[in-house]
């Protein structure tokens, strides 16, 4: 099973490699990062991990426990913008490891993180209509539709939201068993 690591200066090659790879695949469902993105990319990850620093953004990568994979990236999920309790979800995975339940699987561990180590109790969540597996994912991990109908690069979307359960239970609410795909991101 892959493992979910804290991003770190030392994944940068391999985070590199993961974005290239996936980048059409990626841009198929989510705005493409740019050529740009990938210029810079040494600043821009210096970047993320002065946020993360700050506390203001927690970016995690789903490394390949594989010992042939050499530490191979599997996805990306990031919380992002966190203040008070709150922040942002958005994950992307692999086209080759899309329909394992990896990212059902990955963002229900994220969300145990994200109350016990980051004192989250709020995550949103969007992604396009037209993304049914990212949607799926969404639902299989406990987030509900916030209402709110959204323009995500042109194209209709909704929000989603996930709060903890009652004051009974402090747990985060999941839902079905895993089974999922793909994408979103920082």
């Amino acid at each position: 099973m892959p493992e979910l690591q804290r991003l770190r200066p030392d994944h940068a090659p391999a985070l590199l490699a993961f974005e290239r790879e996936n980048r059409a695949y990626f841009a198929a469902s989510v705005p493409d990062r740019g050529d740009d993105y990938f210029t810079h990319f040494e600043a821009r990850h210096a970047a993320l991990l002065a946020e993360q620093a700050a506390g203001t953004c927690h970016f995690h990568v789903l490394v390949s426990t594989d010992p042939n994979a050499h530490g191979e990236i599997l996805g990306r999920f990031n919380l992002v913008d966190a203040a008070d309790g709150s922040a942002e979800l958005g994950y992307r995975v692999a086209e080759k490891a899309t329909g394992r339940g990896l990212a059902t699987t990955t963002i229900r561990h994220l969300c145990t993180l994200a109350a016990e180590q980051y004192g989250l109790t709020t995550l949103r969540a969007a992604t396009t209509l037209d993304n049914p597996a990212s949607r799926a994912v969404l639902t299989r991990t406990g987030f509900t539709p916030a209402g709110e109908e959204l323009l995500l690069d042109g194209r209709p979307g909704l929000g989603y939201v996930r709060t903890r359960c009652s004051t009974a239970s402090p747990a985060w609410h999941t839902a079905s068993p895993p089974n999922a795909s793909t994408t979103c991101a920082r």
